[in-house]
């Protein structure tokens, strides 16, 4: 399809206009954690790191860093687990409630999160506080797996949809066992897809607010929620500038590889 110049300009400003709406208040977040003023006054009359060590010796802020990455870590390994065998169900047989299966887990990340929260909340006050587990860490690695496993699954279903069955089972008809044809054969096939969810999971969860609200017990603090308690205090401003540009970059990494890998496979696949 061919555009016209003025079509072709108009879209320009218009992508440049999205993008500045996103990205921008990115960037200012980044020059305010290097402000050497504490109120933020803009512009900066200067930069400096002077923030960034005082961030580092922030001792609440290192152990929310560190509740972030336990929970974003324990929702991967949940959603590795279940997301691969619910998409193998899904990709590789054939069952009655399939389609509705593969509906119920996608619909989590489609919610409201605080929807998700209010559900969770419910749940575990109900199932978990009569047998004596309140809500704590479990429970935020518990919430955040309900959407984590969702890209998990959509990544590796995808693979197994563009890979044909009949290599698993030229695997078996040579004398390999299910799991042997697995690690030999399937697995190699799907290795990248599984980093990819994984990587976009832990993304997820390390940034997850509204559902970590209804299931962080008293004592548990994520960084996202350490930043949203601080960020109305004064003393904590240049701080908590850091910090948010700290959690900005955590989240991009991954997602930027994930990008990345799933864009060479796609290619090599092609090829």
């Amino acid at each position: 399809m061919q555009l016209s110049r003025s079509a072709r300009i108009a879209l320009r400003v218009a992508a440049g206009l999205g993008f500045a709406v996103i990205y921008v208040p990115l960037l200012l977040v980044l020059v305010n954690s290097l402000n050497p003023d504490r109120s933020a006054s803009w512009p900066p009359p200067g930069l400096t790191l002077h923030w960034w060590s005082v961030a580092k010796d922030n001792s609440g802020a290192r152990e929310a860093l560190w509740v972030s990455v336990k929970a974003g870590l324990g929702a991967t390994a949940i959603a590795l687990v279940l997301g691969t065998l619910i998409a193998f169900a899904v990709a590789r047989y054939r069952f009655f409630g399939r389609d509705a299966i593969s509906f119920v887990v996608v619909l989590p990340i489609a919610l409201p999160g605080i929807v998700t929260g209010i559900a969770l909340n419910s749940a575990f006050s109900t199932v978990l506080e009569p047998l004596g587990v309140g809500l704590g860490l479990f429970t935020v690695v518990v919430g955040h797996a309900t959407f984590c496993i969702v890209v998990v699954f959509n990544n590796v279903v995808a693979r197994l949809r563009r890979t044909s069955g009949t290599y698993e089972e030229a695997a078996m008809d040579l004398g390999a066992h299910t799991f042997r044809a697995f690690v030999d054969v399937t697995f190699p096939l799907v290795r990248s897809a599984l980093f990819a969810g994984g990587l976009l999971a832990f993304a997820l969860s390390f940034d997850e607010i509204v559902v970590t609200t209804f299931t962080a017990g008293p004592g548990v603090q994520t960084l996202p929620l350490w930043i949203f308690d601080n960020m109305t205090r004064p003393q904590q401003a240049p701080v908590v500038n850091v910090v948010a540009a700290v959690l900005v970059l955590f989240s991009v990494i991954p997602i930027y590889i994930a990008q990345r890998m799933s864009a060479d496979t796609a290619t090599s696949s092609r090829v």
